[in-house]
């Protein structure tokens, strides 16, 4: 198993947002986290990712625990989050962008080029600041940022945020690319038929837990529809 997440409670300062929450996500597989706003969705990636610290339970990356590995050594364990927002640097160049994510040095087949390739859309935009994209390249340079650290685990979070449908299906469309080339997806996800379309298997949460979890082809629309919203 590449990610198990055993039975984390995660905090927001008083605020608890996960209850003894537990995942496991094999490699090469493509998994989706739905569920309502304020479901947990986003603080059981922070704590995959290393941004936030379980008050209890584990974190463990193909076998390892990640309870005392900080972020950024994650990164260099093939671990690689798209936040929720995108976090672009807008001061830097769509390359430059693309270069600071090569910074762990992890070998792989993510190069700049590579990038180029998946995102035809960025090329013509290397050397023009980050700040004046659209919402679409944006998100596009954040997957591509992303990507040049040669993640084993590529955790997105929001990935259809504020997009318009043309651009999040050209989006979805390269995480078929993504996983061919080995890479294991974690997605968040509002939309709920275009999560479960893209994932192998999927987790609902409701307020902190994990209330619903199975290969998306075998949930039925009634067990998600009482899963999301608990009736």
């Amino acid at each position: 198993m590449l990610l198990e997440i055993e039975s984390i409670d995660s905090f927001y300062g008083d605020f608890q947002a996960l209850f003894g929450v537990s995942v496991e996500v094999d490699e090469g597989e493509r998994v989706a986290m739905i569920g309502a706003n304020g479901a947990g969705k986003s603080t059981l990636l922070g704590s995959a990712a290393g941004l936030l610290r379980p008050a209890a339970g584990d974190v463990r990356f193909d076998g390892v625990s990640l309870s005392r590995i900080p972020a950024h050594r994650r990164v260099g364990l093939g671990i690689s989050l798209v936040p929720e927002g995108r976090r672009i640097f807008p001061s830097l160049s769509v390359e430059e962008n693309l270069r600071v994510g090569a910074r762990s040095r992890r070998p792989g087949h993510w190069t700049v080029p590579r990038i180029y390739e998946l995102f035809p859309l960025l090329q013509p935009l290397a050397r023009r600041s980050a700040w004046g994209l659209s919402g679409g390249e944006q998100q596009a340079l954040a997957i591509g940022r992303a990507l040049m650290s040669n993640p084993r685990l590529l955790l997105l979070d929001e990935l259809s945020l504020g997009l318009a449908p043309v651009v999040i299906d050209a989006i979805y469309r390269v995480l078929g690319e993504i996983t061919a080339q080995g890479t294991t997806v974690v997605l968040v996800e509002q939309d709920v038929n275009r999560a479960l379309a893209a994932a192998d298997r999927a987790y609902c949460l409701l307020e902190g837990r994990v209330s619903l979890q199975g290969a998306t082809s075998e949930l039925s629309r009634d067990r998600i529809v009482e899963a999301y919203f608990g009736v």
